[in-house]
């Protein structure tokens, strides 16, 4: 088994492992966050660790009401400059626990006082060892070129600390539903998708479109095939794609779009009708049986009753139709003539 398909696979046991690695610091954590007053997050990352803290930034913003933002590490890092980041709390995510310009970020919060605190799979690393609290994805060695089960970890983790903050029964339940979804997924996904994956053999270019929790799902999906297949690929969030970007797509072009049961259902709706109108070859990621049944394309994932938790099982979702493709295409995901495995970012 080559270590992509073993480190998709993996996920359902590192996820259902998590929670008992990491209560404990994530409560130490939200209490020393609370008692400081804190009243901002900042997430700083790189890649694959962005696209986790994004979804993170709509789970603090829905549940705890917390304004949260994304550091940019180049300002610290090539441009020298100081950030206040009072009443702060500051989160690096990062695989490896070794990107240079995140490591900034967060020494540059510590010497204005913010609480820090990291994620990683990685607990010997710098930034793991330089964060006030660290985090631990605790996924083992993940080798293959395309991350995979430290990105769902990542998302996890991030969303432990949410609901630890919000104090949200309805997060919590849904957390808890994750490990048993995404082995659904990769029990019941594998065998619908080869049932239609040949006919992307000479695939070139397509797009990833999602809106609100699905967005981040969007974008990491699109990295997902484009590293592992080397093709052109690009995410947007629906509600962006109208302005512009959609003159790109001709009929016959593919579109994955991601729609999740919740409050943004009808702009997947309307962006659907858009693309028919068009003649695209729209390929549907839904949690909602009833949603596009009628068409050829449509992979229904399982439901954890709420669009909050559909990014885990879509996210799984794209990683399998990344792998899948490999294989009708004939290219091994673990090599690269272009890519190397990214741990260091200046």
């Amino acid at each position: 088994m080559i270590n992509l398909e073993k480190e998709i696979r993996e996920q359902p046991d590192v996820l259902a492992n998590i929670s008992k690695v990491n209560k404990s610091t994530v409560e130490a954590l939200v209490a020393k966050a609370k008692a400081a007053g804190v009243n901002n997050i900042c997430f700083a990352a790189r890649g694959t660790s962005d696209h986790a803290s994004i979804y993170a930034q709509y789970l603090f913003g829905i549940f705890a009401s917390v304004p949260c933002g994304l550091a940019t590490p180049s300002v610290i890092s090539q441009y020298g400059a100081k950030i206040n980041y009072k009443d702060t709390l500051v989160i690096g995510v990062s695989q490896s626990g070794q990107a240079a310009d995140v490591l900034s970020v967060i020494r540059d919060a510590k010497e204005c006082g913010a609480i820090t605190a990291s994620v990683t799979n990685n607990a010997d690393s710098p930034l793991a060892k330089e964060a006030d609290y660290h985090l631990f994805c605790d996924a083992g060695p993940e080798v293959s070129i395309a991350a995979t089960k430290t990105f769902t970890s990542q998302m996890y983790l991030l969303a432990m600390i949410c609901a630890e903050w919000s104090g949200s029964d309805e997060l919590q339940k849904i957390l808890d539903k994750v490990p048993e979804t995404v082995a659904e997924v990769l029990d019941k996904i594998p065998g619908r998708i080869e049932q239609f994956i040949g006919d992307y053999k000479d695939l070139e270019y397509g797009v990833v479109l999602g809106r609100g929790v699905v967005y981040p799902i969007a974008l990491e999906g699109t990295l997902k095939i484009l590293e592992t297949n080397r093709v052109r690929m690009k995410g947007y969030p629906i509600s962006d794609f109208h302005h512009g970007p959609m003159a790109q797509i001709h009929e016959g072009d593919l579109v994955i779009l991601l729609a999740a049961n919740g409050p943004v259902i009808g702009d997947a709706k309307e962006i659907l009708a858009d693309l028919d109108r068009i003649g695209a070859d729209t390929l549907v990621i839904t949690d909602m049986p009833e949603f596009a049944s009628d068409r050829k394309n449509t992979i229904v994932v399982p439901s954890v009753g709420s669009d909050i938790g559909a990014p885990f099982a879509m996210a799984v979702t794209l990683q399998l139709i990344a792998l899948k493709l490999t294989e009708v295409r004939g290219i091994d995901p673990d090599v690269s003539n272009v890519l190397n495995k990214i741990t260091v970012t200046m």
